[in-house]
């Protein structure tokens, strides 16, 4: 392992474009190429179809809770301020770096962020699970005679990080080289499990599958990200703001969400919430509720909510920063929350085991994810039959339903079985319902 070796700021930021790398193209504005990543993605398909993706609780009813795109909308925001602050402080200890592309961070991170939940299935989790386990403990299971081991490695792993980077990166039929041609720093900032399905994590997680590895072997080599192994390599320091605006996000709103629905009380709330705060500072919150003349729980909620991402964007900013060189040499272990000061890591702690203890098995998310499963499992496989027999003619009715861009009418196996998965996944939990009643006929279309 390279471990003596370091990254640099001014090799790690970089603006070239995946397919455009020897192409100079003009441009009309004054935007900088990682805001026109922003813009890129703000204004996709894919992004604009997470509002219909489950983040944890149903999609909303009476009462409106985060969906996959609400909750990317505000980790970009998070990490907005996040990679602003670090820049801050970076370029106080090397202002050398000013000139460089380096005070973009900001930008680069918040582009990340509204991305790194873009390769979720529908159904989130359920929807990662379904896929995996019909190759592992379904009807799928015989196809490991029938594909390559990578292959084999990615589907009976399928991962949503790895996912997100593949539907960036990858050429799907009829589209341009380098799939959204985002940049190389853009797109190393989302790849949170820096390695293949083959060398996975102890919890399966990874962060390419095997056809885009040359893509980014070619992005790591690039920016001067370190190689540790056999398709193993440290994350690019952006990844850790990336993660903990991530982190802050899901945990903290998952607490306001689940009083929202009457979940959490609002003592357990405002307890869980408050306890990230010295005594002093506890005060001195409900002291400005109280000179706000804010009476409404909800709003009290939110306020106190405000608060600690505040805190916790700032603890996660001095964490960065106490392990800027770890980072950079590539020895730093664990995620920037697992490192903060003391009382707001136990504060944190307890949210998230209330979260597991309350929130996760409460009836109304078992229910989504009993439901995504057996909706998941069936379009799987179902449409995975399809692809294995394309000539017969329920597959060929089957396969027109697929969208174009999918090679589903190739003649390898493999490209057919990765078009499906690459349907699927793209689906929103509405549309994957609709297909799964027409196909069990259990709905029919109203002309």
């Amino acid at each position: 392992m390279k471990r003596d070796s370091f990254m640099n700021w001014k090799q790690l930021i970089s603006n070239k474009r995946l397919g455009q790398e020897n192409r100079h193209s003009e441009r009309h504005d004054d935007r900088t190429e990682f805001k026109r990543d922003y813009d890129r993605l703000i204004f996709s398909a894919p992004f604009r179809r997470m509002q219909n993706k489950t983040q944890v609780f149903p999609l909303p009813g009476s009462i409106f809770v985060h969906n996959r795109l609400t909750h990317s909308l505000e980790v970009a925001s998070v990490g907005m301020s996040l990679g602003n602050d670090v820049a801050h402080r970076v370029l106080q200890n090397n202002p050398e770096l000013i000139d460089t592309l380096f005070p973009q961070i900001g930008t680069i991170v918040s582009t990340a962020c509204l991305a790194h939940d873009m390769g979720n299935p529908p159904f989130g989790h359920s929807g990662e699970k379904a896929i995996q386990t019909y190759f592992t403990e379904g009807k799928g299971a015989y196809l490991k005679e029938k594909v390559s081991k990578g292959v084999w490695d990615d589907i009976t792993h399928f991962e949503g990080n790895a996912n997100a980077f593949r539907l960036l990166a990858h050429r799907f039929k009829g589209r341009r080289d380098g799939g959204f041609v985002m940049t190389y720093t853009t797109l190393a900032s989302i790849v949170k499990y820096p390695v293949s399905s083959s060398c996975a994590t102890r919890k399966g997680k990874f962060g390419f599958f095997h056809e885009e590895k040359n893509i980014y072997e070619r992005i790591a080599s690039e920016l001067g990200i370190i190689k540790l192994g056999e398709d193993h390599y440290t994350r690019h320091p952006l990844v850790y703001l990336v993660e903990a605006a991530d982190d802050i996000c899901y945990e903290i709103m998952d607490i306001e969400d689940a009083h929202k629905l009457k979940i959490l009380s609002f003592d357990e709330t405002q307890h869980l919430l408050l306890g990230f705060f010295e005594e002093t500072e506890q005060n001195n919150i409900q002291q400005r509720i109280f000179d706000e003349g804010i009476t409404d729980n909800n709003e009290k909620v939110i306020y106190m909510r405000a608060c600690v991402i505040g805190k916790l964007e700032n603890c996660c900013v001095d964490t960065f920063m106490a392990n800027e060189q770890a980072i950079l040499n590539g020895t730093f272990q664990g995620s920037l929350i697992d490192h903060i000061a003391e009382r707001q890591r136990d504060a944190y702690r307890r949210c998230t085991e209330m979260s597991a203890k309350k929130i996760y098995k409460s009836k109304p998310v078992l229910d989504v994810e009993l439901s995504g499963y057996k909706i998941m499992a069936t379009l799987m496989e179902t449409f995975i039959e399809a692809a294995v027999h394309p000539e017969r003619f329920y597959s060929q009715q089957l396969n027109r339903r697929v969208s174009s861009q999918y090679d589903i009418d190739s003649p390898d196996l493999e490209t057919r079985i990765l078009a499906v998965i690459d349907y699927i996944s793209g689906m929103t939990d509405v549309y994957a319902l609709d297909i799964y009643q027409k196909i069990n006929g259990i709905s029919l279309p109203i002309v």
